[in-house]
């Protein structure tokens, strides 16, 4: 049994989480849950979990009831499902509080993941993949180093415009983006899938959460969303991790890992599927994947001006302010203007994060 806080148990890996908690009572305790502002799901969500402290992140305070639930005395495991970088401190203070997380927000090892993982290690506390291409390699790799490893392999499903052709990637209008093919999410995820920043960002946390060279953390368009990633090991064999398009097994297998036990999910059909495809990105097309990698190469603080300015760049699309493509053009135009801090304390990277954000609205403007 562990004893699990939800920050952000209102959101999509939230509800899904909370699913996996009814789904397997005796291996899963919800004690803590936080909702930014929906308070009357927040309730709900009480009801299903009456030993469950509760509180709302929005408001001047709310950053620091998001640090009491993170460090509640009670708690074995801490799920940061916050979009944003809004979890970053709660993350840290429940590291520091000797707590596992499983981290669902990937901004938080983006911005800070060399802060993070050192200060687990400092710690002696696990760090648990959630989001599932981190969970698939995390379920292949099985405990071996990486310096096995000759490649991870992230999947991507390539996003509602993986076929469109080029010239009319202009034209593209929010509405049009926010239609996924495969995964129902919230409008940033969505919108950073479209553009491949989703899987951007993934590359950058993968290289933090299994120690290993961005170099050696590659992308493949896999539109069935069934192979969620793979591993491919120095001596040529490829592990790969199959299962449905569903956030309750990586939620799952973190919570019991490391073992697996029962549930009500579907067994997966092979058969029934019929086929797997896979194709090469669109890199020229989708510059986001050569934007990480640049990023994740220099290292310091432009992880965190990357996913700062794409923010921006996002919200911005969002509000018809620019065009599809002007979102990875903001975002390169910050990369290259800001000045690169090597080895940044969180100071640093939050400073990095605010001055990104400010000469990308400028841009904008």
């Amino acid at each position: 049994m562990r004893n699990v806080v939800i920050l952000g148990a209102t959101g999509s890996i939230g509800r899904s989480a909370r699913k996996v908690a009814k789904d397997i009572p005796s291996r899963m305790r919800v004690v803590g849950m936080s909702a930014h502002s929906n308070a009357e799901e927040l309730a709900e969500a009480a009801r299903e979990f009456p030993e469950a402290r509760t509180a709302l992140s929005s408001g001047p305070d709310g950053g620091e009831r998001l640090v009491e639930l993170a460090t509640m005395p009670e708690a074995d495991l801490v799920l940061i499902a916050i979009v944003g970088t809004g979890g970053l401190r709660p993350a840290l203070a429940a590291i520091e509080a000797g707590k596992d997380i499983a981290v669902a927000s990937k901004e938080i090892l983006v911005m800070a993941g060399e802060v993070v993982m050192e200060a687990a290690r400092r710690r002696g506390v696990r760090v648990l993949p959630v989001d599932s291409e981190h969970n698939a390699i995390f379920q292949c790799l099985d405990g071996r180093d990486t310096s096995s490893v000759r490649r991870l392999i992230l999947t991507c499903s390539g996003g509602p415009f993986r076929q469109t052709p080029t010239a009319e990637l202009e034209t593209v209008t929010p509405k049009m983006a926010l239609r996924h093919p495969t995964w129902n999410m919230g409008k940033k995820i969505t919108i950073d899938s479209a553009t491949l920043f989703n899987k951007a960002l993934e590359m950058i946390e993968a290289r933090w959460l299994f120690d290993i060279g961005i170099e050696r953390v590659d992308v493949i368009v896999h539109p069935q969303s069934i192979v969620h990633s793979m591993v491919e090991f120095v001596d040529g064999s490829v592990l790969a991790q199959l299962g449905h398009s569903d956030m309750r097994l990586p939620i799952q297998y973190a919570v019991t890992w490391p073992e697996r036990v029962p549930n009500s999910l579907p067994p997966l059909d092979l058969a029934a599927l019929g086929r797997l495809e896979f194709e090469a990105p669109r890199r020229v097309d989708f510059p986001a994947l050569d934007l990480a990698v640049k990023a994740g190469t220099l290292g310091g603080a432009c992880p965190a001006v990357l996913n700062a300015a794409n923010e921006v760049a996002v919200e911005s699309f969002l509000a018809g302010r620019i065009g599809f493509t002007g979102i990875w053009r903001i975002v390169a135009q910050v990369l290259d203007q800001i000045p690169h801090t090597p080895h940044p304390d969180l100071s640093a990277i939050l400073a990095a994060d605010a001055e990104a954000r400010q000469l990308a609205r400028a841009l904008v403007d």
